[in-house]
């Protein structure tokens, strides 16, 4: 396990997140950056708790793609502490928050992530807003300086939602205004947008067998944080890049990235593809998506983002990984939603723009029910 201070109090087990956020601290940390470890929380269940506490810590990144040349290899990361399951370790879980090393919350729940249980109580917290506050109300009970949160989930302004939540449910469970103003006032809540994809090794890796948390990912990263007053100093990193807005990254990659995916799984379905990489292979998608990106998608946002035709075609050769096996089942997850986020917004601002019907969005929509 880490012989590091433990910093990072991080909400998730994911693939994303061992492969993205462990994985930067692991480098910072190689390059001597004094930033301590993770400790991990499961919020339901323990098998990956007890995968991670079994391997010390220690798992692999295979990162393959095409960058320049070709890049297959391994990483070893060993950033994270420990895991602590929710359902068991709930008083050391409090022992964390509380504890005076630690400096920074990360977190990458689901798309439905931020909704309240019915069930949410003040000492039995289920849904993962009410897990956190517990845990702030616990450190704010001990006398401990605010910490710096960053989420990392696909969402708007995802840190002041999330505290505005917090605060809500502070109010809901009577907890005093003092408690809300720290949460407010001292802890810091840097918006973000993260951009890897990550998913699940090949079986013919070679430490598949040896290691149940091996995932694998693209060579391309990008953290954009937030820069605020106050902020505890993260980790300095070749991708991480630092605004005061960071929205511009944010409409960039969920107009382009994740509507190209959103678009062109409605598409691949239909046609028998199972992976991205197969939907780039038939030769009419792959096309129709490139015309789709660069002709209606690109042109909403050219004033708004940086270099939108350049992300657009560099998306497109993301797409083509001949190493990725980037399920079409696991893009199609919360599909609905991800259409009315991702793709509808963009027909609206086309419409007004050009004052005229994007053809080959509008089919998409059409195809999934919206006019």
């Amino acid at each position: 396990m880490s012989r590091f201070p433990e910093t990072i109090l991080q909400f998730g087990t994911g693939r994303f997140l061992r492969a993205f956020v462990d994985r930067f601290v692991h480098e910072a940390q190689v390059g001597g950056q004094e930033i301590g470890s993770v400790v991990v929380v499961q919020s339901t269940g323990f098998e990956v708790a007890d995968q991670i506490n079994a391997s010390r810590g220690i798992f692999h990144v295979a990162v393959r793609g095409l960058q320049g040349s070709q890049i297959v290899r391994r990483d070893e990361v060993a950033s994270v502490s420990r895991c602590l399951a929710v359902s068991r370790d709930g008083e050391e879980l409090v022992r964390v928050a509380c504890s005076p090393d630690l400096r920074f919350v990360v977190s990458n729940t689901t798309e439905k992530g931020y909704e309240l249980d019915t069930n949410d109580a003040r000492e039995s917290p289920k849904s993962f807003p009410a897990k956190l506050t517990h845990l702030l109300h616990a450190r704010f009970q001990a006398g401990r300086p605010g910490l710096t949160l960053m989420p990392c989930e696909l969402r708007d302004d995802q840190a002041d939602e999330l505290c505005g939540i917090v605060c809500q449910l502070a109010d809901r469970w009577g907890l005093s205004t003092d408690f809300s103003d720290w949460v407010r006032e001292q802890c810091v809540w840097l918006n973000s947008l993260v951009d890897r994809i990550v998913v699940e090794a090949p079986s013919d890796h070679p430490l598949s067998e040896k290691d149940p948390l091996l995932v694998m990912a693209e060579p391309y990263a990008l953290w954009a944080l937030q820069v605020k007053p106050r902020a505890d100093r993260f980790i300095e990193h070749p991708n991480i890049v630092r605004a005061s807005d960071i929205r511009p990254y944010f409409l960039r990659k969920v107009r382009i990235l994740n509507g190209a995916h959103t678009a062109l799984v409605t598409k691949a379905r239909h046609r028998g593809h199972t992976t991205v990489l197969q939907a780039m292979q038939d030769r009419s998608l792959s096309d129709w998506l490139e015309r789709l990106l660069l002709q209606e998608i690109v042109p909403t946002l050219v004033d708004r983002v940086s270099d939108a035709e350049g992300f657009a075609r560099e998306t497109l050769t993301r797409f083509r990984n001949p190493f990725l096996a980037h399920k079409i089942a696991d893009i199609l997850k919360n599909h609905d939603a991800k259409v009315r986020i991702r793709l509808v917004p963009t027909r609206d601002e086309y419409r007004e723009r050009f004052s005229r019907e994007p053809e080959l969005l509008s089919e998409v929509l059409r195809e999934n029910g919206i006019e």
